[in-house]
């Protein structure tokens, strides 16, 4: 596949030449076999995962050879320990590394992706917060791609508002792999809640801990986290139910399901409950599980870039094979030439070529981050990574549709079908909205300002370099306005009523991200400033585009902040 290929060129600038991965010689090796892996076993059923949904089927829930097949061959390569310590089983290769190989398995199909990002965060959590029985028993065969895993934090009354689940965990004694208990409810929206791909599914489950007294505590307090596997240690199965399946509007080739825990029709050693077993302390399980679910969010970044880059080259092919129309400057007599040649449409490619190329190099600096331990940064940036990344590539998605016209809008080209597989993005592991609402309160109104300041060093930094050419010193002065706007707007977000300040959270973290994009992509071009090659050209036409046209949005977003007009007309609920 083509834009498999255009994908790995540019990942291969952003790791190597502009990251500078350490080890080239293993990376190039891992992404030139993840390409041909992707070409191979992913994309040949992409519209089939859509077309043909799993089932399901007296309990069990069926999905399609195809599926089966691909991951059967990505497990026998040892990727699904790729970013694991040897000692573990791991390959022990970097951060960087993996999330760019994941980035061709989730362009050439995302659904059946998807299970690589669940399984490989649900093993981290394992490995870092369990017991050696734990990690052995559990993680181990998840890094070998013989058992899958899920998380199971959302309840069909609960969502994003984990202070809010009924799950419950009875105390049943213990055992070599730990304090055991009996878990009793329903979980929500479990993508690979069920499937026959793998051996096992190790469900990692959200749930309060029952006291002495059978109470359990109010809010987060008492939750903890629970390996929940569907076939028990002995070889029984465990009291998980399918309750039923959902069915989406796109992302269709994993079984979204409804779970139900200790719902009585099997009775593991002839007693009600779900078997489980807790990870670390009680009262710990949303702390752990922050680490999946950041984990979670970076491989929701880096799918959404994915797919939005593979719309834009899709799109931009379509664009130089398609006839239609005369050219802007001929006289009416002229041929009809490809619709590239359309100014309008090379605007809507520009804007493609900007938003995902700026949310390929905000994930894997993302990687690179973690790579590196460098926690506050990455912390910080988390919610800009996921939010941004997924809501401009999928405005990406949308421009690819138009620029197909109205073959854009049939099933016979992909980028329908991708715009509804990106959909989900700004939806699942914390909406966007609610990632604006950590950004702005936790990460810097209540944050110790430590990240904020290094993040304005390292942009002040790349102004600097770029001011010494002359043919950037412009963009160096626009960077430096940008940053500082963000800094006078959370300073005057200090000073208003809390309503006001969520009111408008959401466009201050399109702000920032595009300001921070800005900065990412105009510190790519200095790489190598001299480089005149054909794609270092179309990356600087594309940077200065991002400051020429989506950077100034800032100032209209920023201007709408001290309006308070603009809340107060939102807030008579019963007038809508």
């Amino acid at each position: 596949m083509a834009y498999l290929a255009d994908l790995q060129r540019e990942v291969e600038f952003i790791i190597f030449d502009w990251l500078g991965d350490e080890d080239q010689e293993t990376g190039q090796a891992v992404l030139d076999l993840s390409q041909r892996l992707a070409n191979d076993m992913f994309a040949p059923h992409y519209r089939l995962g859509d077309t043909h949904e799993p089932e399901l089927v007296d309990g069990r829930v069926r999905v399609s050879q195809a599926s089966k097949d691909a991951m059967a061959a990505y497990a026998e390569l040892g990727l699904f320990g790729a970013s694991f310590a040897p000692e573990i089983g791991g390959m022990d290769l970097s951060q960087l590394t993996v999330s760019a190989s994941y980035l061709m398995f989730a362009a050439a199909n995302l659904s059946t992706a998807a299970y690589i990002m669940l399984t490989a965060a649900n093993a981290r959590v394992i490995a870092t917060f369990a017991t050696p029985a734990q990690v052995e028993h559990f993680a181990g065969p998840q890094m070998e791609g013989r058992w899958f895993g899920t998380m199971c934090l959302s309840e069909p009354n609960a969502g994003s508002s984990l202070a809010d689940i009924t799950t419950r965990a009875t105390p049943d004694g213990s055992d070599g792999l730990g304090e055991r208990y009996r878990v009793f409810g329903q979980k929500m929206w479990i993508s690979g809640g069920e499937q026959d791909i793998s051996e096992n599914i190790v469900h990692l489950v959200l749930a309060k801990a029952v006291d002495s007294d059978g109470k359990v505590g109010s809010g987060t307090a008492g939750i903890s986290l629970f390996l929940v596997p569907r076939i028990l240690p002995d070889g029984s199965p465990n009291d998980v139910v399918v309750a039923g399946l959902n069915h989406k509007l796109g992302y269709r080739g994993i079984p979204n399901c409804a779970l139900n825990f200790g719902e009585g029709d099997l009775q593991p050693n002839g007693a009600a409950g779900a078997v489980g077993w807790r990870i670390g302390a009680e009262g710990e399980g949303l702390r752990q599980m922050f680490l999946m679910m950041n984990e979670a969010r970076i491989g929701v970044s880096l799918g959404a870039a994915a797919v939005g880059y593979r719309a834009f080259r899709q799109s931009l092919t379509y664009a130089r094979e398609r006839v239609q129309g005369k050219p802007a400057d001929s006289e009416r007599g002229g041929g009809n030439v490809a619709i590239i040649d359309h100014p309008d449409v090379q605007r809507m490619l520009m804007q493609q070529k900007c938003y995902c190329e700026g949310a390929l190099a905000l994930t894997l600096y993302a990687a690179h981050l973690s790579e590196r331990k460098e926690e506050g940064l990455l912390s910080l940036l988390t919610p800009i990574v996921k939010s941004w990344s997924s809501a401009w590539t999928l405005r990406a998605n949308d421009l690819a549709i138009q620029i197909h016209g109205g073959y854009g809008y049939t099933r016979d080209f992909d980028v329908e079908l991708l715009w509804r597989d990106n959909r989900l993005n700004p939806i699942h592991e914390g909406t966007n909205g609610i990632q604006a609402i950590d950004l702005l309160e936790r990460k810097i109104l209540r944050g110790d300002g430590v990240a904020t300041v290094e993040l304005g060093s390292r942009i002040a930094a790349t102004a600097q370099r770029a001011r010494q050419h002359q043919d950037m010193a412009d963009l160096a002065e626009s960077l430096l306005t940008g940053w500082n706007r963000i800094q006078t707007t959370v300073q005057f977000l200090r000073g208003v009523e809390r309503r006001q300040r969520l009111f408008h959270a959401s466009p201050f973290l399109d702000a920032m991200g595009h300001v921070v994009v800005a900065w990412l992509l105009l510190d790519q071009l200095l790489v190598n400033p001299k480089n005149d090659g054909i794609h270092m050209r179309a990356k600087k036409r594309a940077c200065r585009w991002f400051f020429a046209s989506e950077l100034p949005s800032i100032s209209g977003w920023i201007a709408a902040m001290a309006m308070p007009e603009l809340d107060e007309l939102t807030s008579g609920i019963e007038e809508f």
